[in-house]
């Protein structure tokens, strides 16, 4: 025997509220007055009873679809960013909205990801978040402005998309004043060599710490390379093993500061007795895996995919204006994690 399944009527009729009500709801219409008491309610009612808006007539009567594209460039395999994805899931699930995620290639200048906004567009997607695997400027494709777009961990060119981005200054002055307040004053940087947002972001915050502290900035004490292990091992020794070397250092990165590890252990210096280092980007595989464990700069992932979806409904119901959002991007916090790799200086 088949069981009939509930209706609108029913979950109204459960929830004490009128049909109209119950739709209003459950169909997020904007510009409308329904207590938030009401909406929970309205919402346990229609959950109870198993209750859901038809996605198909919904698309044809407001002319949405419920779908958010997600162009993730490479993040999706990458794992300590693929909580861009997850903070995005999350705040699509809480607006009752899906996401369709295409993970492409890093742009380039024979790929300006225009076929791929156009199968987004193809599938009627309401919107568009576009992901980098690393903070950096981009050139978008032209028609991914034919709709409401948010770019995540990066900058637009143009100036005309709305973006979400790590606050790379605010987390290297975290990190450089932990170290200073640590009681350090001779304090090495291993920086990035490429030209990219954190290079100079993240150099711009140590020198802002130097300065507020007093502490006379040593350009020699400043060293660049490629962001990986073996480069950082092979600055850090070169600096480590100066009679003048410096009591700290502060990595651009977590693989870096890996490298870092290496040699001090090679050098016979103890961590964080003898040198007290500080890394950036919390890659839990390295940083909680390192003896001690690293203490770095955690960067915002989940917290920018989630700030992006909450935008895109804003923009999608009319509750957020799309230039004054696209004239500066949004910084979200990038907050020090404390493990065990510092603590106050000895003689060097």
């Amino acid at each position: 025997m088949s069981v009939k399944s509930a209706g609108i009527r029913d979950v109204a009729e459960l929830a004490g509220v009128s049909v109209t009500t119950v739709s209003h709801v459950l169909n997020d219409t904007p510009h409308t007055r329904v207590a938030e008491e009401t909406r929970e309610r309205v919402r346990h009612a229609a959950k109870s009873l198993g209750y859901g808006p038809n996605r198909a007539a919904q698309a044809l009567r407001t002319n949405r679809s419920g779908l958010i594209g997600l162009l993730s460039e490479e993040i999706a395999t990458t794992p300590h960013a693929g909580r861009i994805i997850l903070g995005a899931q999350d705040a699509a699930r809480e607006h009752d909205l899906t996401l369709v995620i295409i993970n492409t290639e890093r742009e380039s200048a024979g790929n300006s990801h225009k076929d791929d906004v156009q199968a987004l567009l193809d599938r009627q997607v309401d919107a568009v978040l576009y992901a980098t695997m690393y903070h950096r400027r981009v050139s978008l494709p032209p028609n991914l402005q034919a709709l409401p777009a948010v770019l995540i961990d990066s900058t637009d060119r143009a100036g005309i998309v709305p973006a979400v981005v790590p606050d790379e200054v605010g987390g290297a002055v975290a990190a450089v004043t932990h170290l200073v307040e640590a009681g350090h004053t001779r304090i090495g940087f291993l920086n990035n060599d490429d030209d990219v947002p954190a290079t100079h972001l993240r150099f711009e915050g140590y020198r802002q710490v130097l300065d507020a502290h007093g502490i006379p900035f040593d350009a020699t004490l400043v060293s660049t390379a490629p962001s990986e292990t073996l480069p950082g091992y092979e600055l850090a020794r070169e600096m480590l093993s100066r009679t003048d070397r410096p009591t700290a250092l502060f990595c651009y990165n977590d693989r870096m500061a890996m490298g870092a590890y290496r040699a001090a252990t090679e050098l016979g210096l103890n961590i964080p007795n003898d040198l007290s280092i500080v890394g950036f980007d919390n890659q839990e595989l390295i940083a909680a895996n390192l003896f001690p464990g690293l203490t770095t700069v955690a960067l915002p992932h989940y917290e920018m995919g989630a700030w992006a979806v909450e935008t895109l409904v804003r923009l999608i119901h009319g509750e957020a204006e799309y230039k004054l959002l696209a004239d500066k991007p949004t910084l979200l916090d990038c907050p020090l994690i404390v493990r065990g790799s510092v603590a106050r200086p000895t003689s060097a």
